[in-house]
């Protein structure tokens, strides 16, 4: 027997003796209510209760009633269960009782459980309200995630419902606003919503206008905002103390309309970029000849940036698959001049250094990948002599590939997401047309199995997993590229139509970053496009990105 399995059969034993009520040896009285217990059981999980029933300068060690105040007696019977168990039933309704209790009973196990169930609970509506309770019961941990999660969702946050933001202290908005963590779209965002925080108490807040002023990288504005809104602004204009800050923006705009950017205005704290939370990375693709070119977007300025230390391989190859593990870029088969591979390479960004991995089952070009729950899925594709509709996964543990249920149709260049525990694949190629056809794997069951059909038919499209949605985009029907887009609802086995992409296209990159879904380049009909566009399922439009430096299709892009 483990010592695991040691350790939940003596729970279970204690838990049994303790409502049985045998061998108890203290009883906890909550409003009335008494709750027996054995000492050593809530001596070994709280500092609190190991003090309170040991120390002999508050209590003598046989005292068997103790009376706990400020807790209720549901709480206690939930911590009590904990004690015996490890395990609790928390709700969102029990679940800040619970935390504060254990906060006042030193019982740390509970309080990271608690903890945990609110980080799964984080979204722009509440991200500042556990920021302030996570830093008022010191749950470092929990602010440090609803900190960034707040950084990243900050547009979303300061849209309505906007009462939690309001309520930041100018202590606590200068510290977000100065971070260079701050995800937005445009820096424009960042002044309205020191304004709307102004406005909400002009009286007591005005004053703060300088200091909030400096946290806003007004060198990144459109100068045309900047002279109408900014400078304009009435409480702008008041203050004397804004006047040289305003100056000097305008003379870092004026600068970088006739000279561009420049190392001096980028270091400068009102012009500087901000860091964003990932990039997105185009990587390699086809433009007349397999290329080994990588781009990297970064979101925060509109530009893409060549970098040379990632070349995907000594001979370039395409229509391979691409997969993010654990901070790691994995790049899986595809084919080059007639080669076929079933080779594996991860790279590590932060060292910038690739490294063979187990190599899969078979050879696959226009092969799909997806990622659930820790592990690598490549599926259908082409092997040199056939289109195929099997499938492997990846286990980074022990670095092999292991055969798993087929699909239930042969698919190439097809596109895939995981959403829900579950991973979805649309469309693709079959050697006779293309399909309209999507399954869905579930790895409880190891079964593949058919969903509703695409209302369109599309090979070389791009799938992603959005907003509990899953998007099938662009691609082709066998006679041209579509600009079409549909999303699949899971809950209703329903496709509906989406907004179409400003272009047509196929064989494009695809990926989801900043919760805006990112599609580039592709080949449009005529020839491979720069061209990039991102999607907001928030407004429900789509919006033009800078074009890549390079025109390309059959192209992968993956957010790092």
């Amino acid at each position: 027997m483990c010592t695991r399995d040691m350790n939940d059969s003596a729970r279970e034993i204690w838990s049994q003796l303790r409502l049985e009520d045998r061998v108890c040896d203290v009883v906890l009285k909550v409003d009335g209510v008494q709750f027996r217990a054995h000492k050593i059981i809530l001596s070994a999980c709280s500092e609190y209760f190991r003090v309170l029933m040991t120390s002999i300068h508050w209590t003598c060690s046989e005292q068997r009633e103790y009376t706990i105040i400020d807790v209720s007696p549901d709480i206690m019977e939930l911590i009590i269960e904990y004690a015996y168990s490890h395990k609790t039933g928390i709700t969102s309704k029990n679940m800040v009782d619970l935390l504060i209790a254990a906060d006042k009973l030193d019982i740390q196990g509970l309080k990271s459980l608690c903890c945990s169930f609110l980080e799964k609970q984080l979204c722009p509506e509440n991200c500042i309200s556990i920021l302030g309770f996570s830093e008022l019961y010191s749950c470092h941990d929990l602010y440090q995630k609803a900190y960034s999660y707040t950084l990243l969702h900050f547009e979303e946050v300061i849209r309505e419902p906007v009462e939690n933001f309001l309520e930041l202290t100018q202590s606590q908005l200068s510290d977000i606003l100065d971070n260079n963590k701050l995800s937005v779209k445009q820096e424009e965002r960042v002044f309205e919503a020191v304004m709307m925080w102004i406005d909400h108490d002009p009286q007591l807040r005005s004053k703060y206008i300088p200091v909030l002023l400096q946290k806003v990288r007004m060198g990144l504005m459109n100068p045309n905002y900047f002279l109408e809104f900014v400078m304009k602004d009435p409480l702008v204009c008041s203050n004397q103390e804004c006047q040289p800050i305003v100056t000097r923006v305008l003379g870092t705009l004026l600068s970088i309309c006739s000279n561009g950017p420049t190392d001096s205005s980028s270091q400068d704290p009102l012009s500087r970029p901000r860091t964003p939370s990932s990039c997105l990375f185009a990587l390699s693709g086809w433009n007349s000849s397999f290329i080994n070119a990588v781009e990297c977007y970064n979101s925060n300025v509109d530009c893409w940036t060549p970098l040379s230390w990632v070349d995907i391989d000594e001979i370039p190859r395409g229509y391979y698959g691409t997969a993010v593990l654990d901070g790691h870029l994995y790049v899986l088969g595809g084919s080059n001049n007639g080669v076929y591979f079933n080779t594996v390479k991860k790279l590590n960004p932060l060292t910038q250094t690739w490294q063979q991995v187990g190599h899969m089952q078979l050879p696959r070009c226009f092969v799909t990948v997806a990622v659930l729950d820790g592990l690598i899925y490549a599926m259908g594709g082409h092997n040199g002599r056939e289109r195929i509709s099997s499938v492997e996964r990846y286990d980074p543990k022990t670095n092999q590939w292991s055969l798993i249920s087929s699909m239930q149709v042969v698919r190439s260049d097809a596109s895939a997401t995981a959403l829900n525990r579950k991973i979805y694949i649309c469309g693709g190629y079959n050697g006779r047309e293309c399909l309209f056809t999507a399954e869905c794997f579930d790895p409880l069951t190891n079964r593949w199995s058919f969903i509703s059909r695409m209302q369109s038919s599309r090979s070389g499209l791009g799938v992603a997993a959005l907003k509990n949605l899953v998007f099938a985009v662009g691609g082709c029907d066998g006679f041209r590229r579509l600009n079409s887009v549909e999303s699949y609802n899971p809950d209703f086995d329903q496709w509906s139509i989406v907004t179409p992409m400003f272009e047509r296209r196929s064989n494009f990159g695809i990926e989801v970053l900043n919760d805006r879904l990112f599609v580039v380049g592709g080949f449009n009909g005529v020839s491979a496009t720069a061209s990039a566009e991102c999607y907001d399922a928030v407004t429900k439009e789509w919006y033009c990105v800078q074009d890549m430096m390079l025109g390309r299709s059959a192209l992968k892009c993956v957010a790092l």
